[in-house]
Formats: structure tokens, sequence, C-alpha cells
């Protein structure tokens, strides 16, 4: 669906159903250089069993307009507005990478809004290579392409996926193709920039899950599990043999680790 927010034409995903925010919401926040296309395997899965789901591009992503916003606090703040504009009271909020550093902020910034909230892949800093911020901001293409190689783990690179017709690398360079250019670059700096998940995780206070890949090369396994160490309610799963885009790559695996917390 479509909605105006900020004075701009915003897509949302809701699953294939329509969205009533009355019922148990559950806001999915994309990483860098995605869309609401990379939890597909998740927003129509949850969207089937009876949760209300939501799964916006982020300005000046894909369907969305206006420019990519520059910080995180930034993006969070859009967030909390967005569930407003909808008349969430709160939400289980879940991030992918970049998506949860945002999930952090929002639940530090505005905590009646989040029930609970699931990290996919993330950690309290994702500080980014130079080499990749470098080839970011003049041979994006390229940067997007390897990108998608080192977020998958040996099975991603098979032609397979539990979608027909589709394969993972192939899949994941066609999202990131579809922002509009200088979105990656933004992105990648919005992540290396943001300094303050430390503290946020040690004021947060709502029911957590860390959902982690065990081969992750973007944000490795053990970032993670600091992470986790300093929320105060928060359980973890490591998911055995997948790469960075755990969502997509083990999607059935992440789907499971995700029902039992969010009933």
């Amino acid at each position: 669906m479509y909605i105006n927010l900020q004075g701009h034409k915003t897509f949302v995903s809701t699953g294939g159903r329509n969205f009533d925010p009355k019922g148990r919401v559950l806001l999915f926040i994309h990483g860098s250089g995605q869309s609401h296309l990379s939890w597909m395997l998740q927003s129509r899965f949850f969207a089937n069993r009876d949760f209300q789901v939501l799964a916006p591009d982020l300005p000046g992503h894909y369907l969305s307009e206006g420019d990519a916003l520059e910080t995180i606090e930034e993006q969070a703040d859009w967030c909390a507005e967005l569930l407003n504009a909808l008349e969430v009271s709160s939400a289980t909020i879940i991030g992918h990478s970049q998506g949860g550093l945002i999930c952090l902020e929002l639940a530090r910034r505005h905590p009646a809004k989040v029930a609970k909230m699931a990290i996919i892949s993330s950690a309290m800093a994702i500080p980014v290579n130079d080499a990749l911020i470098d080839l970011a901001a003049n041979a994006e293409p390229k940067a997007a392409k390897a990108m998608v190689s080192w977020s998958h783990a040996t099975e991603g690179h098979k032609f397979d996926h539990s979608m027909p017709g589709q394969n993972h690398l192939g899949y994941g360079r066609e999202v990131m193709a579809q922002n509009p250019g200088g979105v990656l670059l933004t992105d990648l700096t919005s992540c290396n920039n943001y300094q303050d998940g430390a503290q946020a995780a040690q004021e947060i206070t709502c029911p957590s899950i860390c959902i982690l890949a065990e081969r992750d090369k973007m944000v490795p396994k053990k970032f993670g599990l600091k992470l986790a160490e300093q929320l105060a309610d928060c359980q973890v799963e490591v998911i055995a043999g997948a790469g960075h885009f755990v969502q997509s790559e083990k999607s059935f695996q992440t789907n499971n680790a995700l029902r039992p917390f969010l009933d």
C-alpha cells in the first residue's frame, strides 16, 4: 500500500493482506541498499498467520519517494512517524543489518512504540570498510555485487532458492538494483557513523531476540553475541550455515526462530 509520509509517497508492503492497526503488528526494517523485497519470505509468511505486517521501503528506496535519510537516528524517528501515521499504538520491530541499528535507536527513542524487538544479522555498531564505501561512491553496481556475494554463505552461491525460479545471488542483485544511485552510499555511511548502539542497548528493556548467521562475513556473529549480552531480556538463535542475508538464504529457519518469540 502507499501512504503519504512527510510529504512523500511511501510504499509499505503488508504481505498481501489488508492492514489492521489493532492487530499484532510487525514492523520489518530492511538493511543497506535493500527494500521491502528483502522481507518477501517473512512478510507473506506472517501476514498469513494472523499478524499485521508492515515492511516499508525507507525514504528514497525502491518505491518510496524522497531522499534517503542520512542518519540512523533520522531513520528511527521516521519509523516511529510511520507507526503514528497508521495509528499503531505499538509493534514488534524486526530489523536486518542496518535495520537492526534502526531498531536499537527506535526502541531507545520511542520505547512506548516497541512491544518486542528482533534483531537479525546486526550488532551495536556496523563499521564499514573504507574500500567498500569508496566503491559505493565511485562504482555502485560493483559495490552491490560484492555485497551480495559476501552476504551469502556456500549454499547461497548455488542456483537454488525457496522461491521457484530464483537464485540467491541473482535475487539479491535485482533487489539492490531497484534503488536510485547514491542510496547505497548514504546507507553505508549512516551505519559507519552510528556510535550510540551500546548506550541504546543498555537502555532497552523490552523482550528481544538476536537471530545471528553462523557464517556472516558482513557482521560477524561474535558482534551480535556482544549485543545480546547488553540487552536486558534477550534470547539468541544462531542459524547454522547461513550468511548475512539469513532471512532469504535460510528463510524457513529464520521464520521458525521468529515465530515462538512473536507468539
